[in-house]
């Protein structure tokens, strides 16, 4: 059974009756299998042979659904190769065939019409128009191309007052086209600039660059000068990019062109570029010595300033900097900037009496900057750790002010820590209670379950916490409520059959833009996001659509989804090769799973940056060290795209990592991200009291982070595949061996 095709069973029915989704599913026939192969064939490969397979196809069921989807898949098919002539005659045979999608059927049709400039009327468009369709944009594109022949002035109002729903840069390039036709040149030569200064690659900006260049020969003294903030945006594109060395020529090139504030931006943001191409020297002295304007430009050359010096660990320069925007500019967005960028470097050295009070600064005086919690954050964590008077107040404070942050969870566990420490176990009890409920799937929901199961919270009379201020005051506190994956509607309905059908067609790539312009427009983006999943080719790309179309997934609670929700999210491929080597490493195959899901997404061909291959990302020259003593006798970097051969090195790495940490999970998944060296200079830095603490202060927020995920993922799928054939139920944790030295906790 395929994941489509058994996903009303997984669907809960709601209010007694199957919800409108299921019964779809239900009640649609199986896909045409044959046809929809045939389809793909013909467009990846259109060869004869393949078009003459799908012609008969076509042909033999000609009076039935499949039929006209084979005739739908020859329109667009040939329609991509140029064929317009074929387009046509394969689309007008369908027209009335598929009410149900007939926007395609009817944008396709006007669009190899359009090529051939033959009549296109608004009504032969209407379809793509009468419900929302991610082809309607595109088809007021189609609509105004046909119109411009004969009334180009009309097809301009036509675009402006579509505006809104025009893709870009193509809408912006097409009523630039149509001013041209109506020999309006001053608007023309505004849509140009509008996209020759914000797209700098691809064929808009190529045909923008040399519109451009035709309509300045044209109109002379009459051509209208490009606003600077245009000017600016094209050069800041190339910043974005990363393309410093061509961003600076282009802001060097403005200096003689711009005037006021964009100018100083101009001339400050060349320094900019040469600090982010790495010379961090050169830009500190051309920033130095540069004078400008006070305004928002000069602030701009201070947190540069403070950067370069940053870089070139001038820490006297570096607050000189700062001290400077604070007198000069206090609320200055790039004072916050820098403020917390040198705040982070403090806290890399571990110096906390340089970066507690610039955090402090960053979040009393930026107050509802999105990077005030995360200053709030550091300021409250350092003061719990270190055992000050007022922790429990600022951890207070932080689920007050920053109940919606990520560090809630955090703020909420180590506020129950503190009650514990001042013996109020009760208050504890319903700290870690709510934080279980309210942020179930995250890491320290983890850690507040374990601490409900400890003696002390456990011997906790039930009826003591509901009575006391801590508990009256933890139930105040609001926190973003989840949102249930809903029962279905009938625009979701809709929107999946629509899907299905193109997707019998071959037409795979246009189901999934289906789905994700339902995912954005019909508010149920969680049940395209199971279709769209379940129609993926391999676990790694539906667990990719599933987290970029639910992004708040861990704060739903595992209930109020279905199993395929979750599946899909937390999948388990290559299962016999994962447990067998997790159980001859004595270790425990869910946080074996974890591990992958976090390194490499469980993708076979993954290859990072930093040159890791695999499942769980070896290094070539550390595979080939251990390969032998793993069970691989025959070592090649190609082999490390074997799942199988794979986790038998990765395992082996992280058993050995393990026992050289004494068996300490989070010791160890640090090591694993940032490396052995660091985490024994973390371990350094304080005496922490439980794993926890040694977490939440690994400055590195990928490692920090990483971490916590590995923990969260091996316990999602504990819950999910703990008795799940092929994994023993009550799956032991990884062994620990014999301390080899000490831990802190």
């Amino acid at each position: 059974m395929t994941t489509r095709t058994c996903l009303a069973k997984l669907i809960p029915a709601r209010s007694g009756r199957i919800g409108l989704l299921a019964c779809l599913i239900l009640c649609t026939p199986a896909p045409a299998a044959d046809l929809t192969g045939l389809a793909r064939a013909y467009r990846e490969s259109p060869t004869p042979a393949h078009r003459d397979a799908l012609e008969s196809y076509a042909a033999a069921h000609a009076g039935d659904n499949t039929g006209s989807l084979a005739r739908l898949a020859l329109g667009i098919a040939t329609y991509e190769q140029k064929d317009y002539s074929a387009a046509i005659a394969a689309l007008e045979a369908i027209q009335s065939k598929l009410p149900q999608i007939a926007d395609y059927t009817a944008y396709y049709l006007a669009a190899a019409r359009v090529e051939l400039n033959e009549g296109v009327a608004a009504k032969d468009l209407a379809p793509a128009h009468a419900a929302p369709s991610p082809l309607s944009g595109k088809a007021w594109l189609v609509e105004a191309r046909a119109l411009k022949t004969g009334d180009a002035a009309g097809a301009a109002r036509l675009l402006r007052e579509r505006y809104a729903e025009l893709p870009q840069p193509d809408g912006d390039l097409m009523l630039a086209d149509c001013y041209q036709a109506a020999n309006d040149l001053p608007n023309a030569v505004d849509f140009y600039q509008r996209v020759y200064y914000q797209y700098l690659a691809g064929d808009a900006a190529n045909r923008s660059t040399a519109a451009l260049l035709t309509l300045k020969d044209a109109m002379g003294a009459g051509y209208p000068a490009p606003l600077p903030e245009q000017m600016l945006r094209r050069a800041d594109r190339l910043m974005e990019l990363r393309d410093y060395t061509a961003a600076r020529s282009e802001y060097q090139s403005l200096i003689d062109r711009l005037v006021g504030p964009e100018l100083d931006q101009a001339r400050v943001r060349v320094g900019a570029a040469d600090f982010l191409n790495g010379n961090a020297g050169g830009a500190y002295v051309y920033l130095r010595d540069l004078e400008v304007a006070a305004s928002e430009a000069a602030a701009e050359r201070q947190y540069y300033l403070e950067e370069c010096a940053r870089r070139l660990n001038n820490d006297d320069g570096m607050m000189a900097a700062i001290k400077e925007l604070a007198a000069a500019y206090p609320k200055s967005p790039w004072r916050l900037k820098a403020i917390v960028s040198a705040a982070n470097r403090y806290l890399l050295v571990n110096r906390p009496d340089d970066y507690i009070p610039l955090y402090q600064a960053a979040y009393q005086d930026f107050p509802t900057a999105p990077v005030a919690a995360f200053c709030h954050w550091k300021v409250t964590f350092h003061a719990y750790l270190h055992g000050d008077r007022n922790a429990g107040d600022l951890l207070a404070e932080h689920l007050r002010d920053y109940s919606a942050h990520f560090t809630a969870g955090a703020a909420l566990y180590f506020l129950g820590r503190d009650f514990e420490h001042r013996s109020d176990f009760a208050a504890a009890r319903t700290a870690y209670r709510l934080l279980a409920r309210t942020f179930e799937n995250h890491y320290y929901a983890m850690r507040a379950r374990e601490r409900l199961r400890s003696p002390e919270i456990a011997g906790v009379a039930k009826d003591g916490p509901a009575k006391s201020a801590a508990a009256q005051w933890l139930a105040s506190l609001k926190f973003p409520a989840p949102r249930p994956v809903p029962a279905e509607g009938p625009a979701t309905t809709a929107r999946i059959g629509r899907s299905r059908l193109l997707r019998t067609a071959g037409l795979d790539d246009l189901a999934d833009s289906e789905l994700r312009f339902g995912a954005r427009i019909d508010g149920q983006p969680a049940l395209l996001a199971m279709e769209l999943a379940g129609a993926a080719d391999a676990p790694h790309r539906a667990m990719r659509l599933m987290k970029s179309l639910t992004p708040d997934y861990l704060n739903l609670p595992m209930e109020d989804a279905p199993r395929m929700f979750w599946e899909l999210l937390f999948p388990l491929p290559y299962r016999a090769d994962l447990v067998r080597n997790a159980r001859e490493r004595e270790l425990d195959p869910f946080l074996l799973a974890g591990l992958i899901r976090q390194e490499s997404e469980f993708n076979p061909d993954a290859l990072s940056p930093a040159n890791a291959y695999g499942l769980t990302q070896v290094r070539p020259a550390t595979g080939r060290q251990f390969a032998r003593q793993a069970g691989v006798p025959r070592f090649s970097i190609g082999a490390l795209y074997q799942p199988a051969v794979n986790l038998k090195i990765g395992s082996f790495i992280f058993r050995g990592m393990l026992d050289h940490n004494s068996g300490s999970l989070e010791q160890t998944l640090a090591s694993y991200n940032a490396g052995p060296n660091r985490v024994a200079e973390w371990l350094s830095w304080n005496t922490y009291r439980e794993p926890a603490e040694f977490v939440e202060s690994i400055p590195f927020t990928e490692t920090r982070d990483y971490v916590q995920a590995v923990l969260r993922n091996a316990e999602m799928y504990r819950r999910l595949y703990e008795n799940a054939p092929g994994i023993a139920a009550g799956e032991k944790p990884a062994a620990k061996p014999a301390h080899k030295r000490k831990r802190a906790w």
